[in-house]
């Protein structure tokens, strides 16, 4: 008795350690906290009834009401706190819904049971011996947890196979503990044990797949941030990002930074309404994407405002920009618009003493050029009408 008391002392302090774990956890739901209080508490409860009902029938002249209730309680919850791990799944399926009224089942017929006196009956030195339904509660328990191994399995085929083994193995450790606790009897009761051991596992196996969770959310965020809604180029931030990377590092001999703006897009705006402007602007990205594709990134770094970070030289630089106004030149909008492109450009070789950004700046500045020079020559006062 010694050594099956401490058996469930140790299983009561590691379900006291776990509560308190889930209680500092600050990132779960108030609804997940009930789950695992209650699974604790049935775990808990349910070897505390069974400790009485062992211990209570080695106590010479104790009435017999006590270990009868305390054996109701134990068969009564044993299922429940199966059931409880397999609520941490949270799988809602038919599956779940069969367990539920097993539990049930299992709950009314312990208690009409016990008032008819057919489950647990006491010799006539208090030891109780199987009554004649215990039978059925026998393929209950069976069935509940074969229910529960069936939930396991589902819940584990929702993640990839790698990340399953632990899983299965922890599902092992509580068929283990039931078994080596019916087959070899005695002071060999540790089956509360491995259902205490089983809710840890679940819980820093939670807590494992929660943050994993996190992180992918996190780099879907990120990668959202990183390009652009409109035109499915890079983002600004994607842009201020690479801009850094270069300026931490040694600038290449063949870089080449292009500032790219459309031309006439608050005319466009003005007159054909910004559903045709954001025509304009998408068709922008797709042309300055599909010449400079192989050779740089894009980025939108404004309303119509680009940037592309390449690599080439200034005969592959003048060829790629009669390239972009080709591509631009033949395109047509669905209200008619047409789209004109102003382009600057600066290359490292020119300026090889000026930083990443300073190279932004002059391929800007030389944007703005063409974008004068174009709008002079349609005779168009871009301070009105860009």
């Amino acid at each position: 008795m010694t050594y099956y008391t401490t058996i469930m002392v140790i299983t009561w302090m590691a379900l006291a350690v776990l509560t308190v774990l889930v209680h500092e956890n600050n990132r779960m739901s108030t609804g997940r906290r009930k789950l695992c209080y209650a699974e604790f508490a049935l775990i808990g409860a349910s070897a505390l009834a069974e400790w009485l009902g062992v211990v209570l029938g080695t106590i010479p002249g104790l009435p017999g009401l006590p270990i009868l209730l305390a054996k109701w309680a134990d068969y009564t919850l044993t299922p429940l706190a199966g059931g409880a791990i397999a609520w941490q799944l949270r799988m809602h399926n038919k599956w779940e819904e069969a367990l539920n009224a097993l539990l049930t089942f299992n709950i009314a017929f312990q208690t009409i049971a016990f008032a008819m006196g057919q489950m647990i009956v006491l010799d006539a030195h208090n030891q109780y011996v199987y009554g004649s339904l215990h039978v059925v509660y026998v393929a209950v328990y069976l069935a509940v947890f074969a229910v529960i191994a069936i939930l396991f399995v589902q819940y584990g085929q929702s993640f990839s196979k790698q990340n399953r083994g632990s899983l299965y193995l922890t599902l092992g450790i509580v068929i283990a503990g039931i078994a080596m606790q019916e087959i070899m009897g005695g002071e060999v009761r540790v089956a509360y044990l491995s259902l205490a051991l089983c809710a840890a596992f679940l819980y820093i196996r939670n807590g494992e797949f929660f943050q994993l969770a996190q992180d992918q959310s996190m780099e879907v965020q990120r990668a959202m941030l990183m390009i652009d809604d409109l035109t499915g180029i890079g983002s600004r931030r994607a842009y201020s990002e690479a801009l850094a990377e270069l300026e931490a590092s040694v600038m290449p001999s063949d870089l080449a930074v292009f500032c790219v703006d459309v031309n006439g897009l608050k005319e466009t705006n003005d007159v054909m309404g910004h559903a045709a402007g954001d025509e304009l602007i998408r068709a922008a990205a797709d042309c300055i994407q599909s010449v400079f594709d192989s050779a740089g990134n894009c980025y939108r770094t404004g309303g119509d405002e680009f940037v592309v970070i390449a690599h080439m030289d200034r005969e592959q630089t003048n060829e790629t920009l009669g390239l972009l106004e080709q591509k631009a030149s033949t395109w047509k909008g669905k209200a008619g618009q047409e789209l004109h492109l102003a382009c600057g450009y600066a290359l490292c070789a020119d300026w090889p003493d000026t930083s990443p950004e300073g190279l932004v700046t002059h391929a800007d500045h030389a944007m703005y050029n063409a974008k004068e020079a174009y709008y002079q020559q349609k005779g168009r006062d871009r301070r009105r009408r860009r």
